[in-house]
């Protein structure tokens, strides 16, 4: 059970790690676009909805993948 359980975990971390790095180097809007929106209106821009978006999603995999990898170590 744990080695299952280190397994999908791992997984789930190096495929969330990559994809946040994905994400930070190729959908990130660039800067001078970010400075133009004032901080109440930046998630009506569809280029920085996505970036958010994909950011959180891939935050969320690595911090599933490090209470798996927790879990694994308690049981």
């Amino acid at each position: 059970m744990n080695a299952v359980l280190y397994i999908i975990a791992g997984l789930l971390f190096l495929i969330s790690v990559a994809g946040h790095f994905y994400v930070r180097l190729r959908l990130r809007p660039d800067d001078s676009e970010l400075d133009d929106y004032y901080h109440e209106f930046e998630d009506q821009q569809p280029g920085y909805a996505r970036y958010d978006k994909w950011c959180r999603i891939t935050l969320a995999g690595v911090a599933v993948s490090m209470l798996l990898l927790l879990a694994a170590a308690v049981i």
